[in-house]
């Protein structure tokens, strides 16, 4: 049967052209492959492996096998991928060199509390630990670290786009502030790391995303739209749908994460996303013009009059100058195509 992501997965190849021989015969070593990132990072290996014979071979770490199985068993079917069990805290390493490391694994689990906050640190922080002692113990030449925007800390309302060079950040003493301080700290371990042992650290900071394997029972507002409109609506916004948010579909993520891994600067980061800016109100809009015509948008709370809205836009001019990268794909299309294979899948059925 014909993979629901060809288009997508040749898009990939289409705008990755010239990057994969570096890979040829390569290890590498993934962590958090069964999550978005990682099950990019994997459907899109997987393809260019097969279809440009590179012959390489990816070790995924994952806590739960049998997750990873029943949600891609072609990916867990493949033979060049191998599972390798462990937290990313404190697993063993894998025997042999690997040529490449992508520190995938993440944790943006919806809950608040204050035990799970102190986990979601925790976990950032010595999960990058781990994964940059095992990248020098394996020899890695190259390393991608998937942080994030949250390391910014808010966004300043009168800053259209977020630059690299923007020097604020989460206020530390809130506990909501776990993981954007949890991505920050790990953006200085794993540099630290890496100045020691030679490795070549190249950092991605997310910010929003859409696409298939995106989760439809998180935090995340596209996510949910999605969600309430494959149900028939209404479709629901817990707040005023006045801020401000951009999302990159996650073919196009697919080939900023391996541009910037195999052709990024050491310690420079990237910002990831997409400058396309849309309000959360507008944007449940369109989920329902693509979804579910006529399905109804419910917005909880009345805008505030003389309230400058939140954003979370990133500036990613040095992804688009120095690496080339830009958003081809456009949000409409991103929307309608994710909303496609979440109908192809049955994953948000009610």
């Amino acid at each position: 049967m014909d993979n629901p992501l060809k288009t997508d997965l040749d898009h990939i190849l289409e705008h990755t052209q010239g990057l994969w021989d570096e890979l040829r015969g390569q290890r590498l070593f993934i962590t958090g492959g069964t999550g978005f990132f990682g099950s990019w990072l994997m459907e899109s290996l997987a393809w260019a492996n097969d279809k440009l014979g590179l012959n390489a071979r990816a070790v995924v770490l994952t806590r739960d096998p049998g997750a990873f199985a029943r949600k891609a068993p072609h990916l867990v079917n493949h033979p060049a991928i191998s599972i390798h069990i462990g937290d990313v805290r404190d697993f063993a390493f894998p025997e042999g060199q690997f040529s490449h490391a992508i520190h995938a694994a993440t944790d943006v689990n919806a809950r608040s509390d204050a035990e799970h906050r102190l986990l979601t640190f925790d976990t950032i922080v010595e999960g990058a630990r781990r994964f940059m002692e095992f990248a020098a113990h394996a020899g890695a030449k190259k390393a991608l670290l998937a942080s994030s925007g949250a390391v910014y800390g808010r966004q300043p309302p009168d800053m259209p786009r977020m630059p690299e060079d923007y020097t604020g950040g989460p206020e530390p003493a809130d506990p909501r502030s776990a993981y954007g301080e949890g991505k920050r700290a790990a953006e200085t371990l794993s540099a630290l790391y890496a100045g020691q042992h030679g490795v070549a650290l190249k950092i991605a900071r997310g910010f929003a995303f859409v696409g298939p394997y995106l989760p439809l029972d998180t935090h995340v507002a596209v996510g949910n739209f999605i969600r309430d409109g494959l149900r028939g609506g209404p479709i629901l916004v817990n707040g005023d749908g006045a801020a401000y948010r951009s999302y990159l579909y996650a073919a196009d993520l697919a080939v900023w994460l391996w541009t910037i891994l195999l052709r990024g600067e050491s310690s420079r980061p990237y910002n990831v996303g997409s400058e396309q800016e849309i309000s959360i109100g507008a944007l449940a809009r369109a989920v329902a013009k693509a979804c579910q015509p006529g399905a109804e948008v419910c917005i909880a709370q009345q805008v505030m009059p003389g309230v400058t809205p939140e954003r979370y836009v990133p500036d990613t001019r040095h992804a688009l100058s120095g690496l080339g990268l830009r958003t081809w794909i456009p949000l409409d299309e991103a929307i309608q195509r994710t909303i496609r294979w979440h109908r192809q899948s049955g994953s948000a059925a009610p």
